[in-house]
Order: C-alpha cells, then sequence, then structure tokens
C-alpha cells in the first residue's frame, strides 16, 4: 500500500491538535485544522487564533514561519464535507469518551472508503471508541498517540483497534517513522497504554516515598533528574510542566480503569495537590504550581506547611558520592545499603518501578523493547527501567526485589512473575523479551526500519560497525558491505568530532582512497557531526608565538575542504546534530548534503574572536556572486549582506530548512525528518550520483567580489555600532575581518578574482586576528567555560 498523504485533517485546534496540524505542516503535508465554529465573528476564529498561538510558542512547533501557510482553517459546521478529500483524518480533541463519541458519529459519513482515521487519545479504549464507528470504518481505525510538543518528542504511541487491519498499521508505521521522523512503539489496548502507564507510575512512587520519608519536593528533584539519567524537569518540575489538573485526570483514571491492579490504592491525587488544583495553582500555564517564580526568585511548595520557601534543594555529599560511581551493579547496591534517606528513596523508587514494569510487561506491551524505548522517547530518560535493571545485573537485582517484597517495603505485594527468573536480562543480540510470547523477540521487520542502519540502540544489543578499511587516531576510513561495499565512510574519532591535524590527514587519506578504490565518500559521525577546528591545537600554537605552524594548518584545511568538493567521485555530508565552524565548512564543500531536520548548523567562529577559514567564507561570496549574477556592485548584494549577519553574530541555524535559508545548505539538499536514516540515505544518494556519472565542478576563476564598497557599507554600521558602545573595539575587528573575506578583500568593487584569492583574503584575516590577545583570551575562555566571552 502506498504509504504517502495527499492531504490531513486534524480534528481539534486545541494544544496537541494545532502542534500535531504544525508538524505535519513541517513535513510538506498540507493540512485541514478543525474545531467548533466561533460563537461570534469569523465562524473559523477558534482554529485563526490557535494559529496564532502557535506562531508565540516556544519552542517553535514550525520550523520555518512560511509553514503556517500549509494550514487551512475549518470548522465542523460548514466543511465536514472537505474530509473526503482528506486521506488520513487525526482527532485530537478533549480526553472525555463522550465528547469524541459525539463527534465520531457526526464526521463517519464524510470519511472516504479508503482513508485511514486515527485517534491522538493518550489513554482511553480504542475499543469502545471504535465500538460508535460504522463497521466498515472499524478496520481503518486507530490509536496514534504523539507526545508533546509533537515536533520534538520522538515518541508516537500506535495503538490497534479490536478490528483493525494489520495493513492499516503496516501502512502508517513507516510514514510515521520516515516522513515525520518519529520514533513508533505498538502499544497494547490498555489504559493510558505504555508510556503514560509507567510514567505516571513512577510519579506516584516518587510522590509515595517523598511522603514516607518526609523530603522536600527541590530536593527531590535534584536527585531525580540527570543525576540518574532522567530530563533536568526530574519529578515536581515535570508535574508543573504538565499541568497539575492534567495529571490529576490521569491518576483519577487509572484508579477508575485500573481497579484490579495491585498498586491500585496508591491511584490517588495527594492531598497536597489537590490543595493547590482547588486554588488553580496548576504549574506553568497558570504561573505557579509547585514552584513559581516571584522576581528572580524560584519558590517551591513546602508540603509540610502549606507555605512557598526559596528552592534550592541539594542532594547530600554522602548519595552524590554513590551516584558517582561508575559501576551500575555497585552504584544500586550502595544505594540499597544507604540508610541516608535520600539513598532511600531512589532504591525504593527504582526498585517499585522494576517491580511494577516486570508484573505488566505481557499486559501493556508486545516486549521490553516497546516500554524502554517508550520511556527513552517519551519521557526523555537515557536508558528505559528494563535496561537499567540489567545493567545493575538482572538476578542480583531480582533477588533485591524479591527480598523487599517479602519484608514488606514494596507499593504492592504482588510477586515477580514466574519468567524474571528464567533470564539474565531482557535484552540480547537476538532481540528482546516477550512476556507474552516466553521468548526474546526480533525488531520490526517492516522495510522502513532498514533505512536505520543503527537504530537507537539498547543495553545488550549488538551492532556492525562495518569492515574498517583504513583508520589512525582522529579518523576511520570503513565501509557497509551489506549497503554498499564501493561506498567509502569516513567518521571523525577526536572528542566531540573537532578537526585536528590528525582529523585533516585521515580526511585526505579518505579522498585519496575515494577516487582510487570506491565509487563514492561520505562523510558521517554519530553526533555531533562536528564542532569545527580543534581550539586546543589552536591555542598552544597561538602560546608557541608558532603562527607559521597555525598558518600552516589553517591553510591544510583549506586544502582537505578542497578536496572535498573537487574530488573525482562524489562527496556527501550525512549531518545529524550539530555541524558548526570548521564542520559547518566541510558539509558546505560536499557535492550533496543529507541533513537531518533538528541539526544545528553554523558559522560560529566569531564567538571565539576567529572568522570561518576552511573556506566557509569562500563558499559564502562564491554563492552570492552566483545570486548576482552579473549585476553591478553599488554596495553588497543581499547575499553578501544576510551571509554577513549571521557569520559576524556567530548564529548558528536552529534547523536544516533555517540552514537552507542562511546558504549553508543547498536548496537541492536532501533533509530528513528522521536522524536514524541519513547514513543509509547519503550511501544511496552517493551511489546514484555515480551511476548518473558524477563529475565535479571547475573551480571558479572569475568571481566578481563586492570589494571596497561592499566592505566601506558594511563597515558603516559596524562603526556606529562600535561608536555608541553596543560592540567592543575587537568585535568590530573581527566584523571587519568577516566583512573583508565576505567581500573579497581590498579590491575595486566588480572585481574578478578566482577561488584561491578568496580563500587567501580569509585565511589572511584569520591570521590577523589570531595574533590579537583578545581573540587568544576568547578561544581560552571558550574552552574553560563553554561559552563566548565579550572582551
Amino acid at each position: 500500500m502506498n504509504s504517502n498523504f495527499r492531504r490531513i485533517a486534524v480534528l481539534g485546534a486545541g494544544v496537541m491538535g494545532a502542534q500535531i496540524a504544525a508538524h505535519l505542516a513541517n513535513a510538506d503535508v498540507p493540512v485541514l485544522l478543525f474545531d467548533l465554529p466561533a460563537p461570534e465573528g469569523n465562524p473559523n476564529g477558534i482554529v485563526l487564533k490557535a494559529l496564532q498561538r502557535l506562531q508565540k510558542m516556544e519552542p517553535a512547533p514550525f520550523v520555518t514561519r512560511e509553514r503556517l501557510n500549509y494550514i487551512d482553517a475549518a470548522n465542523y459546521d460548514q466543511h465536514l464535507d472537505q474530509l473526503r478529500e482528506c486521506d488520513l483524518i487525526i482527532e485530537a480533541i478533549a480526553e472525555k469518551l463522550e465528547l469524541k463519541e459525539r463527534l465520531y458519529q457526526r464526521i463517519a459519513p464524510f470519511i472516504s472508503p479508503d482513508a485511514i482515521f486515527a485517534t491522538n487519545t493518550s489513554g482511553l479504549p480504542l475499543a469502545q471508541l471504535s465500538a460508535v464507528l460504522p463497521e466498515n470504518l472499524r478496520n481503518r481505525f486507530c490509536g496514534v498517540h504523539f507526545f508533546n510538543p509533537p515536533r520534538y518528542m520522538p515518541l508516537v504511541e500506535f495503538i490497534p483497534g479490536p478490528q483493525t487491519d494489520a495493513d492499516v498499521l503496516d501502512r502508517l508505521e513507516p510514514w510515521l517513522v520516515s516522513r515525520l521522523g518519529k520514533g513508533v512503539v505498538r502499544a497494547k489496548d490498555t489504559p493510558n497504554f505504555i508510556a503514560n502507564r509507567i510514567g505516571v507510575m513512577w510519579m506516584l512512587s516518587v510522590i509515595h516515598h517523598t511522603e514516607r520519608l518526609g523530603l522536600d519536593f527541590d530536593e527531590v528533584d535534584a536527585l531525580t533528574g540527570p543525576k540518574i539519567g532522567l530530563p533536568k524537569s526530574a519529578t515536581y518540575r515535570l508535574l508543573d510542566v504538565v499541568g497539575l489538573d492534567t495529571i490529576a485526570n490521569v491518576i483519577e483514571g487509572m484508579g477508575r480503569n485500573l481497579p484490579d491492579d495491585p498498586w491500585a490504592p496508591h491511584f490517588s491525587v495527594p492531598a497536597w495537590a489537590a490543595a493547590l488544583i482547588g486554588r488553580r495553582q496548576l504549574g506553568q500555564k497558570t504561573s505557579g504550581g509547585i514552584y513559581r517564580r516571584e522576581g528572580r526568585d524560584t519558590r517551591v511548595l513546602d508540603h509540610a506547611t502549606g507555605d512557598f520557601r526559596l528552592a534550592g534543594g541539594k542532594i547530600a555529599q554522602e548519595v552524590d558520592d554513590i551516584l558517582k560511581i561508575g559501576d551500575a551493579a555497585a552504584r544500586l547496591t550502595a544505594l540499597r545499603s544507604s540508610d541516608h534517606r535520600q539513598a532511600k528513596l531512589l532504591w525504593s523508587c527504582l526498585r517499585d518501578i522494576f517491580h511494577y514494569c516486570a508484573v505488566t510487561l505481557a499486559e501493556i506491551a508486545d516486549c521490553a523493547r516497546d516500554v524502554d524505548y517508550a520511556m527513552r522517547w517519551g519521557y526523555g530518560w537515557k536508558q528505559g527501567p528494563f535496561e537499567m535493571w540489567q545493567a545493575a545485573g538482572w538476578q542480583t537485582v531480582a533477588e533485591m526485589i524479591r527480598e523487599d517484597i517479602e519484608a514488606g517495603k514494596t507499593m504492592a505485594a504482588t510477586p515477580l512473575p514466574a519468567w524474571v527468573a528464567t533470564c539474565n536480562g531482557v535484552h540480547a543480540a537476538e532481540g528482546s523479551w516477550s512476556a507474552t510470547a516466553g521468548r526474546l523477540v526480533p525488531r520490526s521487520s517492516l522495510p522502513v526500519y532498514r533505512r536505520q542502519i543503527f537504530p537507537t540502540q539498547l543495553l545488550g544489543e549488538s551492532r556492525n560497525h562495518g569492515d574498517t578499511v583504513w583508520e589512525n587516531e582522529a579518523v576511520r576510513l570503513w565501509t557497509l558491505p551489506a549497503i554498499d561495499p564501493r561506498i567509502l565512510i569516513a567518521s571523525l574519532q577526536t572528542k566531540s568530532h573537532a578537526v585536528s591535524k590528525a582529523a585533516l590527514a585521515g580526511l585526505s587519506e579518505a579522498v585519496t582512497l575515494a577516487e582510487r578504490d570506491y565509487d563514492g565518500l561520505v562523510l558521517w559521525n554519530e553526533p555531533p557531526f562536528a564542532v569545527g577546528a580543534n581550539l586546543v591545537e589552536v591555542l598552544a600554537l597561538i602560546d608557541e608565538g608558532n603562527f607559521d605552524g597555525l598558518e600552516r594548518f589553517v591553510a591544510d584545511f583549506q586544502r582537505t575542504a578542497g578536496l572535498l568538493r573537487y574530488s573525482q567521485v562524489p562527496t556527501v555530508a550525512a549531518v545529524q546534530g550539530t555541524a558548526l565552524g570548521g564542520g559547518c565548512e566541510f558539509q558546505m564543500q560536499c557535492a550533496h548534503r543529507v541533513v537531518a531536520l533538528e541539526s544545528r548548523i553554523g558559522l560560529v567562529e566569531a564567538a571565539v574572536g576567529l572568522i570561518p577559514s576552511g573556506g566557509g567564507c569562500k563558499e559564502l561570496a562564491l554563492r552570492a556572486a552566483f545570486l548576482a549574477g552579473q549585476q553591478q556592485y553599488g554596495e553588497p548584494n543581499p547575499a553578501v549582506y544576510a551571509a554577513f549577519q549571521h557569520v559576524s553574530t556567530g548564529k548558528a541555524a536552529k534547523n536544516a530548512l533555517e540552514a537552507q535559508g542562511m546558504g549553508l545548505v543547498s536548496p537541492t539538499d536532501t533533509i530528513l525528518f528522521n536522524p536514524n536514516e541519513v547514513l543509509y540515505v547519503a550511501i544511496r544518494k552517493a551511489r546514484a550520483l555515480s551511476e548518473c556519472g558524477y563529475r565535479p565542478p571547475l573551480r571558479p576563476r572569475s568571481v566578481k567580489v563586492a570589494g571596497r564598497g561592499g566592505i566601506a557599507t558594511l563597515d558603516h554600521g559596524l562603526v556606529n555600532m562600535r561608536d555608541g558602545g553596543f560592540i567592543s573595539p575587537h568585535d568590530y575587528r573581527v566584523a571587519h575581518a568577516i566583512a573583508v573575506a565576505l567581500c573579497g578583500g581590498e579590491v575595486e568593487t566588480g572585481s574578478l578574482v578566482d577561488e584561491q584569492w578568496l580563500l587567501d583574503v580569509e585565511r589572511q584575516q584569520f591570521m590577523t586576528l589570531a595574533r590579537t590577545p583578545e581573540s587568544r583570551a576568547r578561544i581560552e575562555h571558550m574552552l574553560n567555560n563553554g561559552k563566548p566571552l565579550r572582551n
């Protein structure tokens, strides 16, 4: 079945519905966004206001502002007939069964015979929702639960209804994975599905043990965040983000729908939360909940007194020392053995979530992989609960849990299921444990997953790292024979994939080998793509006074970038994560780029008092000249001016589409929503270019540049900012050097120069700045503090 959708309707313009529509528009899909007719004025007023709110939201739901134009407003009174034109309809109205059922009855006659109908419910039974649909629609009905915010959160829970056809699921899943970039987990039709079932149980466990041990909310947040591999929002801050009223509804729903769950006595809203809800102190959406801001201060609820006090909870030193233990088994054992209340909380919460996951696995998921992915992708955990358990020693932890169950220390007395004793972990090279099947089950065999050469790896799984062809300390050259044995892959092995002298040597060798023995070359690194030149090496050369050596390094950088550009075989940059500074310059030089949507790309050298000198300024000057055509330069053309604004401020594009607008990614390049597909597509693109008889571009010999006139125009604004105190004298020096490089140096406006001239100019400007004490101080500050120095 074709897995493309020409037009999609989203029913409900609330927070989730509007953001789902925005992400569909990001993916180049025309969207029809429905809601009730407005009581007065424009009947589409509710949707139009929702679209206005989208433009103000942070983080931004749209990758670029013009994506808004892909969404059309509609209402249920006037536009239901337009549903016939939609081949996918996603319902995202309020989580009330009666409202959904009423809407389903109303829209069902307008859904085309081939369309898929999906609900974004976060936990209502698909069986009940399906029952109100016509018989001929039930086989095309399923749950597609996005997590908030839909653009950024990878997880989509995919839930079949009682009569959903398998081919409907197999058609929709590849589209969710590849077109929308999602991590799809197939869940069973049980209350709250997987992520919220486990995630809310984790929060209830933390709340229970917080009260039992008499700990403070901010103290617990210090414990239950990054220190144990969870997001900075931890527990109580997360409750504020989600909304206390929302969490209360979920908890109450669990109480109603899971009366036989052994943990059911704990499915209740704590008194302090009920009191806050009663006062409409719901969290961030009401400017206060468990935490609130007062001026510059953050205050937190003291649940013992009901008053708010300054937040500042800390981890005790002895507990922090335990959390620094590298071995997971030793760390967990130390937590369990400690008498400190903070350690007791962490052991108790981890023990109880392991216990709960084991008991509910057969009920909620096909296998343990789905549980761990759900918590990674939906809640931002670094490892899923089963991974944490397995890392600490499966049977050792199981015995600890059994001992605590027998001693009455756990939240429920139900025993661990028998299957726990039969294995030494739930993830292995062969697959992940299915409590239903009683065996390890492999990953999905859907063809879309063949595009993920390196999918998100779980603890215990193996990975094929390909065949190494050549390597040095900084670069590994390798192939993937199963994908294409004649496409060479180059990967940096330096810290953060910084470009060092050894890296330049390795990349030079990559082009030599590719031209001699292969049909193409792909540059790929697991995120980040590359952070630029190795500043440690740069600073060492400056401190040694070895400026000749530094200039040789810059010249070698330019030469290596030129090898990528003029290679006799196609070079393809596979970019995911950040590509900054020299990393950005290298990807700019390649014949083609395959870029993950959420990649951060930019020429940011100004932040360390330098300018792009690996061909970045040269490339922007070439592109400006191409866009200008034969026009006469009275002052910089718009492309030069825009490039200057980006480079002089050290701006990095927040996503690949923004990078296209900045001239850092070409309009003809490939942008993918799923970062796990980048390497596969880059290899296929290199193969396609080779098969089409790829020839490298000719070196430009007649490049028209802005010259002195352009420099003077750009300088005019800089001088005003410097004299007005908006930038420092050294900020002016750096920006002036960028202007000189982009305008082709101190030549007459409209002069014709060649590519080497542009490279020489940018290198000379780089070296002038590198000799200043101010730039040296900026480099050192960035290395020591990770942020720019303004001097």
